[in-house]
């Protein structure tokens, strides 16, 4: 039997956690929370459902993932988001995964995203596989944002989907745009990148003509249309953050 240790990061996640604990039940040998400084009932809940709680301050999401692995006991890691849920067949085939000798160090999985009030079945965001099943010593995130697991080899694929409650609002999708833009746009200029005037003029309606039409999002009605613009706004938004870095950089070396 493979004992598995679960492993998730949070802040102020008193709305999610619940579900997402509730659904590993019957799959979990060891839950593991990693908090950077919740203020509402995220560590009450958390140690209610058994967890071991570790604080720490917030750096990026691939550090905060391996530092949470790092307190793990167990070889076997999932790494699991607060606004996750693993459905009933994926808890199945982990069940089925935990009896057998494992063949790949990693596994994934297709994760589904409720959005508005219904399941997103395409618009680039389904199948949308996630890689969170890892033998701890044999992979590790990295990233600043978007962040994602480095192995050697291919992975495995488990049954079942993972799903994903990824905002409650529109305002709130609006906000994690902006968040993630400015990101992107500082991890864009510190690994060198400076080009970002045609981007904006040509990556952003090929990033709404993409996953509008190539990748169906008509096909999940005006909630496909809002992820198309959103998308599209992302680019736009990362590309003029990036702008504006390079512009006050080079105004600085002016002076």
């Amino acid at each position: 039997m493979n004992r598995l240790s679960v492993c998730l990061i949070t802040l102020n996640e008193q709305h999610n956690l619940p579900r997402a604990l509730a659904s590993l039940k019957s799959i979990a040998d060891e839950i593991v929370v990693v908090d950077s400084g919740s203020t509402d009932r995220t560590s009450a809940i958390a140690r209610e459902h058994g967890a071991a709680f570790f604080e720490r301050g917030w750096t990026n999401y691939s550090e905060q993932k391996n530092f949470a692995a790092a307190c793990a006991k167990n070889d076997w890691v999932f790494s699991m988001d607060a606004d996750e849920e693993l459905s009933s067949p994926l808890q199945t085939s982990l069940l089925e995964w935990k009896k057998h000798t494992p063949q790949f160090s990693v596994y994934e999985m297709a994760r589904k995203t409720w959005y508005l009030g219904a399941w997103i079945n395409h618009s680039g965001w389904y199948p949308d596989f996630q890689r969170r099943l890892y033998r701890r010593h044999a992979a590790q995130f990295s990233g600043m944002i978007h962040e994602a697991l480095r192995f050697a080899g291919k992975p495995g694929r488990l049954s079942g989907d993972l799903y994903h409650y990824t905002v409650r609002s529109f305002a709130e999708h609006e906000q994690k745009v902006e968040q993630y833009a400015t990101l992107a746009a500082q991890q864009m200029y510190a690994a060198g990148e400076r080009s970002w005037r045609s981007a904006i003029w040509f990556a952003t309606p090929w990033s709404w003509f993409q996953n509008y039409f190539l990748r169906g999002g008509f096909l999940d009605g005006y909630r496909g249309a809002l992820i198309s613009q959103m998308a599209a706004r992302s680019v736009r938004i990362k590309y003029e953050k990036l702008g504006q870095l390079v512009r006050t950089a080079g105004k600085q070396d002016r002076e």
